[in-house]
């Protein structure tokens, strides 16, 4: 198959790439804005057709979740319309297409772990553009596979681990949220298992899939300091209410991922270990 991932560049696409490279089943065209402004529908619909594409791996996103309360518009093209055009696009081919979405679709107030069929609640402009991506592209892609996510982190880009071993080196103590309760998912993780539904053939619906077991941050921060062997910083517990942001977060999105596995064959490692395998590649 011809496959376009897009958002090359990013901790997923990245990811998405090193598996690409033992991958001789397909041909991959990893694109970033530079090659495919996915924003751009004519660019996008071009693309696709010339390029003979038979599946979509959409890795892109607006993910500033902060500054997505102020920044709407950008937002919303990013999350909502830009994934609608690709599905669009790829179902006039007869194609397939996997779209990444988020834990933020939830609101957090369950206490048990969130399966496909909760009504998902966002509350956030970033959970709800992802959730009507979400909706844009089952409604446009009839052989599309919504995959939720949650705590991204990885070897490339800015996020969690690297900001959290970068400061327990610079700061003698730190303060770290523990009445958010998720799981940390190693991107590449991830993408295993997105090849996984590529090469087994994609069964359309949603899906859930994060790393095993759960965390709160601050749990999270204790697990990273103590892998990477950081012991001069003291990390404290903070209520979430003592560290405001502008967007709300979910306070529990543990996700079950019985669904994934069943349907595509796929173990899921422990958080902590693929925090250690990262670490180590660090």
């Amino acid at each position: 198959m011809n496959i376009l991932i897009t958002g090359c560049n990013g901790q997923l696409g990245n990811e998405m790439q090193l598996l690409e490279k033992g991958n001789r089943q397909h041909t991959f065209f990893n694109t970033d804005v530079a090659e495919l402004d996915i924003t751009n529908q004519l660019a996008v619909n071009d693309f696709v057709n010339r390029n003979k594409i038979d599946g979509i791996v959409n890795c892109a996103a607006y993910t500033a979740v902060d500054k997505a309360e102020s920044d709407k518009e950008l937002c919303t093209t990013l999350n909502t319309v830009a994934p609608a055009y690709l599905a669009a696009a790829i179902e006039k081919r007869g194609g397939w297409m996997v779209q990444v979405s988020t834990d933020y679709v939830f609101d957090g107030t369950k206490h048990t772990p969130y399966t496909e069929t909760d009504t998902p609640c966002p509350d956030s402009v970033y959970g709800s553009t992802k959730l009507a991506g979400e909706l844009g592209v089952s409604k446009f892609c009839k052989n599309s596979m919504i995959i939720r996510t949650a705590w991204l982190y990885s070897t490339f880009g800015n996020n969690f681990v690297k900001t959290m071993l970068r400061l327990g080196k610079e700061k003698p103590s730190l303060g770290v949220i523990f009445d958010q309760i998720g799981t940390p998912t190693y991107a590449r993780d991830l993408a295993v298992a997105i090849m996984a539904a590529i090469n087994r053939g994609i069964v359309p619906g949603v899906y859930h899939f994060s790393d095993e077991g759960v965390a709160s941050w601050y749990d999270f921060t204790k697990a990273i300091h103590r892998i990477a062997g950081i012991t001069a910083c003291d990390v404290k517990p903070l209520h979430t209410s003592e560290y405001p942001t502008p967007a709300n977060r979910p306070h529990y999105s543990v996700l079950d991922k019985t669904k994934i596995k069943e349907t595509y064959g796929i173990e899921v490692p422990h958080w902590e270990e693929s925090l250690a395998e990262c670490i180590s590649k660090l």
